[in-house]
């Protein structure tokens, strides 16, 4: 039986496509493995988003190109968003890659294997915007959270972004096929779920004439018992009231929400085409912290977009302050071929956007020591994630935190906890972004 071995790049949205491809070689007789070492086919699924996205993503090519050439795997194939984007490129540049398939393709993935294992060079391209939604996958998580992705694509058209170049207009995926997709996730244990989509607010604008994702998260809520549901990637210009209610009348939607804002300066989010301007920004989250008590905001901002000045960026420093945002990235710009803004001139070199980066980094560690110094002496309740075996530790996160993104509960126990177990920990001490304690039940 043929082993076949997975990297997955980038963020979660392209691990749920990972996790398809794993349940399709699966499905076709192909055996998997962890260990790139002894895998006979090595799949790379690229992320393609920003400058450093791309160069990780042909660095680990080329990594695996040194294993194929010491004999320690026969065959490599790429897909995801660089390839994607880059199809006749990745061809030329990286000729050691055996198979090439593009985003709308996946599906494709047990026949680029027979392929490659007959000797033959493998290409697909399908259109993306015609490829079939959801699938059936084996999770990659910890048994307990997943990921559920209910949407595909992007109509934003933010000019900095090329993602509605990869991945096409936005197709949202019916109530009744996420439903039952939730139901599977419960029936293998998943305790946490959190929906994601490139916007997932914009969800079911294309199929239901209307803002549907306080209506998918009611379906999830009577149709599954999973106690936690969390909200990734929701734009500020598409909270709608609903929802915020949703959130403050229902205990299984966590007190959690991503909103990316990019920036708060009104001549920055203009040249961006973000829509809503600074004033929308600033309302959105005002609201959501006078109506959602004890609500956790998640958000990033880019540095260095062009046109960027010092006094855009103090005003982006000042709003940091003011806001407060519980968790907080950034990203320097980075000029994306095909976009609008590849067009523009670029003002900060990239000492300054370092800088600015490097600045607002700092701002945010200084707000975050504030908030999480105030949880020492609280009791929370953590969903256990696992046990640390060096350490001798276990550790997991609270409603405020998100897997992989945000901070972690460290905690000691005299009775076992078992990853998925909620458990209420007494906070006794507070590190830079993580938090220690001791089990109380």
């Amino acid at each position: 039986m043929t082993k076949v071995g997975f990297v997955s790049l980038g963020c979660s949205k392209n691990l749920v496509d990972t996790e398809v491809m794993l349940r399709t070689l699966h499905d076709a007789g192909f055996e998997l493995t962890p260990d790139e070492a002894e895998a006979e086919i090595i799949v790379i699924n690229t992320c393609g988003f920003i400058e450093s996205a791309k160069q990780e993503a042909i660095d680990n090519i080329l990594d695996l190109s040194a294993l194929k050439a010491e004999g320690k795997c026969k065959y490599i194939i790429a897909t995801g968003c660089l390839v994607e984007r880059y199809r006749e490129e990745v061809m030329k540049e990286l000729p050691e890659v055996d198979a090439l398939i593009g985003v709308g393709s996946l599906s494709h993935i047990a026949e680029a294997c027979e392929a490659v294992m007959r000797g033959e060079k493998y290409v697909s391209f399908d259109d993306k915007e015609k490829s079939k939604l959801g699938g059936e996958r084996i999770l990659t998580t910890e048994e307990h959270t997943a990921y559920l992705k209910v949407a595909e694509g992007c109509d934003n058209k933010c000019t900095y972004c090329a993602i509605p170049l990869i991945r096409g207009k936005m197709r949202s995926r019916s109530i009744e096929d996420i439903v039952n997709e939730a139901k599977d996730l419960e029936a293998l244990g998943v305790k946490e779920l959190n929906l994601i989509a490139q916007d997932t607010s914009r969800y079911g604008l294309d199929l239901y004439g209307e803002y549907s994702l306080a209506k998918l998260v009611r379906a999830i809520c009577d149709n599954t018992s999973i106690p936690w549901i969390r909200l990734l990637y929701c734009y500020p210009d598409k909270i709608t009231d609903e929802l915020i209610e949703e959130m403050r009348t229902n205990d299984r939607l966590l007190k959690y929400m991503d909103i990316p804002i990019q920036h708060i300066s009104d001549k920055v989010l203009l040249g961006m085409n973000r829509h809503g301007g600074s004033e929308l920004i600033r309302s959105t989250v005002k609201k959501l912290r006078e109506r959602v008590p004890g609500i956790v905001l998640r958000t990033t901002a880019m540095v260095g977009f062009p046109g960027e000045t010092e006094e855009d960026f103090a005003e982006l420093c000042e709003f940091l302050k003011e806001a407060k945002f519980e968790h907080f990235g950034a990203f320097t710009y980075s000029a994306e071929e095909g976009t609008v803004a590849a067009t523009f001139e670029e003002t900060a070199d990239p000492q300054t956007k370092q800088d600015r980066y490097d600045i607002l980094m700092q701002t945010q560690l200084t707000i975050n020591e504030d908030i999480i110094e105030k949880q020492v002496g609280k009791t929370l309740t953590v969903l256990c994630d696992g046990f640390d075996t060096i350490a001798d530790i276990y550790y997991g996160r609270t409603y405020a935190d998100a897997p992989d993104v945000d901070g972690r509960v460290y905690f000691k126990s005299v009775k076992r906890v078992n990853p998925g177990d909620f458990v209420e920990v007494e906070i006794h001490e507070a590190l830079d972004y993580d938090l220690v304690g001791q089990a109380v039940k």
